[in-house]
C-alpha cells in the first residue's frame, strides 16, 4: 500500500495511493484472480469497466487480469463496446469459478491485506481536540449543566471509556449520539480486509457516512468516511463481538468495534443487552486499556487489530445492579446526568416549542414545569418538553387545527403522558 499526505482542508491526512500494479495490493495473485472469475460468473457477460467497478481496480490493471484470463482460455471476448471488450468465462472458466466460489462466497471489491488496514487505523487514530466551545458547539441543541460539560470535556480530553448513567430520560443517549460532532476530519475505510486467506467485510453502508470528493485518485478500495458513530442497544450480543460468518450470503463480516474504529461506540441501555455487563467489561478490558484487541476468524485463526474507538456506555441501572464495584471502576470517567432544574427545564421547553412553531408564553412554561413537578417525583427530565409538544400537536392535528399550548391543551397531554 502506498500512502500521502495532504493538507486539502476538510480531508483526510492519510491517502492510500492509487495502485500502479497488481502487486501494490499486497495479495496473492491467486486470491485477485478468484475475485474477477466470480464477478464474471455472476454476471454472465460484462465489460472490463464493469469488472473494475465493482472489483475498485484500475482499467489498467483490470486489463493486466483480461490479458491472463485470455492467455489461460479463461473466458473469451464476445464483442467490442467502444473501446471497451465484454466478456464471458469459457467452460474452464467457469470451473475454476466454482472451485473459487466452495471456498469462500465474497463478490465484492479486492480486500486490503491486515497490516494494511493496521497501519491505517493507527494513521488515523483519534485526537479529541475538546475545549469549552467546541464541545458547547457540538451539544449547543441539548440543555446542559456546565458541570456536566466540564466533566465530559475531561474524560474526553484524559481519554478512556466513558460511562453515562441517571435516571432515564434525561439526555444520556442523545449526549453519546453528539459527540461525533466533535469531529470534521476525514477516514478512509477498506470495503473489506484479508486475514490469513479469509475475507472480512468492513464498510457497512448502513453505519459508515460515505464522503464525496476525494482530493486526489486513491485506492478505490477505501472509502472517504466521516468518522463513525455506531450506536448498540439490547440488541447486542457475545457473537457480535467477533468476526462472523453470515449464514445468508457466506461472507466474513467484521465485528462492532472494528467497524467503530476511528470513532465512537455507544452503548445504549447499557445493562440490557444480551451480553452480560460483566462480560462485555471482561471482554474489553485489554482493548480498553492497551487499544488493540485480539479476534478469531471462524476458521479459529487469531489476529490483533487496533482498537482505536471512544466507548460510551449509557446506563439508567445503578451501578451497583451493572457489575461489582471492581469491574465498575475499571471504567475510568463516571458522568452522571440528573433531571434538568427549573430554569434549564423551560429554556428547553422554549426550544423545543420554537422548533415546533408553537408559543410558549413565560406563565404557560412555569404552569408545565409545575404540572410535571406533580407528576414525576424524581425531577424534571429532559425528555419531558419533546414528548408533551408532540402529543399536542397530534391532538391538534386530530382536530384539524394549529397546535397552541392552551391549558386545555396541556393538561390533556399531561393525563396522557403521565402514568397515574
Amino acid at each position: 500500500m502506498q500512502i500521502g499526505t495532504t493538507t486539502v482542508p476538510d480531508q483526510p491526512a492519510f491517502l492510500p495511493r492509487e495502485l500502479q500494479s497488481l502487486d501494490d495490493t499486497g495479495l496473492p495473485f491467486g486470491m485477485i484472480l478468484d475475485l474477477a472469475l466470480k464477478h464474471a460468473y455472476f454476471e454472465g457477460t460484462a465489460t472490463l469497466d464493469q469488472l473494475a467497478r465493482r472489483m475498485k481496480l484500475s482499467p489498467v490493471l483490470m486489463h493486466t487480469l483480461y490479458r491472463y484470463l485470455m492467455k489461460e482460455q479463461l473466458c473469451e471476448t464476445r464483442k467490442m463496446i467502444a473501446n471497451d471488450y465484454e466478456i464471458a468465462l469459457t467452460g474452464k472458466g467457469r470451473s475454476m469459478a466454482e472451485i473459487a466460489m466452495s471456498r469462500n462466497h465474497y463478490a465484492g471489491p479486492v480486500p486490503v491485506p491486515l497490516p494494511d488496514y493496521s497501519q491505517a487505523v493507527n494513521a488515523q487514530t483519534l485526537n479529541v481536540r475538546v475545549t469549552w466551545s467546541n464541545l458547547r458547539a457540538a451539544l449547543s441543541d441539548l440543555v446542559l449543566p456546565d458541570s456536566v460539560l466540564r466533566e465530559l470535556g475531561a474524560a474526553l480530553a484524559g481519554g478512556g471509556a466513558i460511562l453515562l448513567y441517571g435516571g432515564t430520560g434525561n439526555g444520556k443517549t442523545s449526549i453519546g449520539e453528539r459527540l461525533d460532532r466533535l469531529f470534521e476530519d476525514l477516514i478512509y475505510v477498506p470495503y473489506a480486509v484479508e486475514v490469513a486467506g479469509q475475507i472480512v467485510t468492513v464498510f457497512d453502508p448502513l453505519l459508515h457516512r460515505e464522503a464525496k470528493g476525494e482530493a486526489e485518485p486513491v485506492d478505490a478500495r477505501w472509502v472517504a468516511c466521516h468518522r463513525p458513530m455506531i450506536k448498540v442497544g439490547g440488541e447486542m450480543r457475545t457473537d457480535m463481538l467477533d468476526t462472523r460468518l453470515d449464514e445468508a450470503t457466506r461472507v466474513g463480516v467484521a465485528p462492532l468495534q472494528m467497524k467503530a474504529n476511528n470513532g465512537i461506540l455507544l452503548i445504549d441501555d447499557f445493562g440490557r443487552q444480551r451480553i452480560t455487563p460483566r462480560e462485555l467489561l471482561n471482554r474489553w478490558i485489554v482493548p480498553l486499556d492497551r487499544g488493540v484487541d485480539i479476534l478469531s476468524l471462524w476458521t479459529g485463526f487469531n489476529f490483533e487489530i487496533p482498537f482505536d474507538v471512544v466507548v460510551v456506555f449509557a446506563t439508567n441501572l445503578s451501578l451497583s445492579d451493572l457489575a461489582e464495584e471492581a469491574f465498575i471502576r475499571r471504567l475510568k470517567n463516571k458522568i452522571r446526568i440528573d433531571p434538568l432544574e427549573e430554569e434549564p427545564f423551560k429554556e428547553l421547553l422554549r426550544r423545543v416549542c420554537a422548533e415546533n412553531d408553537i408559543s410558549c408564553s413565560t406563565a404557560m412554561a412555569e404552569y408545565i414545569c409545575r404540572e410535571c413537578q406533580k407528576h414525576a417525583a424524581d425531577g424534571l427530565r429532559g425528555c419531558f418538553p419533546a414528548d408533551l409538544i408532540r402529543i399536542v400537536r397530534g391532538v391538534a392535528s386530530f382536530e384539524q387545527r394549529e397546535p397552541a399550548l392552551t391549558k386545555e391543551d396541556v393538561d390533556e397531554a399531561v393525563r396522557m403522558y403521565f402514568a397515574r
